[in-house]
């Protein structure tokens, strides 16, 4: 199958956000800038972790390499999206669209791992303190995010491949704004049942893992929180946890919502709708609800501004 598809190379239309052919500007102009917000907050958060000495504990580490994911993952998508919403109706190609169904699959598995190991950081913060530096070292630090990007590439491979050996018209028009999986899965015309099982069971076990971590590790938090005599210092630690506890229920309540579920029961409204909000919402929200509201990200842009403002003093 996936040689007939490379061999009659089949082309996939892009029928966007919106149904129809009409031009959306106002669409056009909101969601450039929240893309640009997102790539303004991410590579603000990347340059100052890996540029300013006082961001080098286990947290900033792992938020370095969360804001460089959210600004890949939102790339993915967000220019064909911008594209689509003046002109409607794009044709891509076969190999276009499984790479980026590739990509943004690996991401999007990468930033959930990534959200667990910094849930499983902050609950080795909260609940151990005194034994924060010897279990949060370096090289376990790397290796969690080792393991969060070649989790994540396997996983988005073996899909890919499967759903890329089905059949498909020569000539589709796609009710979304990429390549979705459920969206290429509806679309196939040969028997999509093994790779629905595995998508089911493998993909399943895949997204759950960290789900189930950041479950974990907040339950545990929220132990420790409780037993603060303090109420300023349960409310500061509620406030922050919950922060991020909404960001964790967006992202993962709306992957859960579209991917597993038959593709018989598919919406292409509802699938849009719920891919902005783990795509595109999320991503530009990370920055301002992990980093962006933190003291010492403050103060290390502070810094950041006045180095750059000094020579041009001098």
């Amino acid at each position: 199958m996936a040689l007939a598809n490379l061999t009659s190379a089949p082309q996939f239309l892009l029928l966007g956000l919106m149904d129809g052919t009409d031009v959306h500007p106002l669409l056009f102009l909101l969601f450039l800038g929240i893309y640009l917000l997102n790539a303004l907050g991410n590579v603000s958060i990347v340059v100052l972790v890996r540029s300013d000495g006082a961001l080098c504990s286990p947290m900033y580490y792992f938020l370095g390499h969360l804001s460089l994911v959210d600004v890949c993952f939102t790339t993915v998508t967000v220019p064909r999206l911008l594209a689509g919403l003046l002109h409607p109706g794009q044709a891509m190609s076969f190999h276009g669209c499984f790479a980026q169904m590739y990509f943004f699959v690996a991401l999007g598995i990468t930033e959930s791992y990534l959200l667990a190991a910094m849930s499983y950081d902050r609950a080795v913060a909260v609940c151990r303190p005194l034994h924060y530096g010897a279990v949060m070292t370096p090289w376990r630090c790397a290796v969690l995010v080792g393991a969060s990007w070649a989790v994540a590439h396997l996983h988005s491979l073996l899909h890919t491949l499967l759903i890329s050996a089905l059949s498909y018209p020569r000539s589709t028009p796609v009710r979304h704004f990429f390549c979705d999986m459920t969206v290429m899965l509806s679309l196939a015309i040969s028997d999509t049942a093994a790779a629905e099982a595995a998508i089911f069971s493998e993909g399943l076990v895949v997204v759950l893992t960290p789900l189930l971590l950041v479950s974990l590790s907040y339950a545990r938090v929220l132990v420790a929180v409780l037993r603060v005599r303090s109420a300023r210092g349960r409310f500061r630690a509620f406030s922050t946890c919950g922060a991020h506890l909404v960001v964790v229920s967006l992202f993962f309540g709306s992957v859960l919502s579209v991917y597993f579920r038959p593709s018989s029961a598919y919406s292409a409204r509802y699938d849009r709708l719920a891919s902005v909000v783990y795509a595109v919402v999320t991503p530009t929200l990370n920055p301002f609800i992990y980093s962006l509201r933190n003291k010492e990200v403050k103060g290390a842009l502070k810094r950041g501004l006045r180095q750059r403002a000094a020579p041009e003093e001098v």
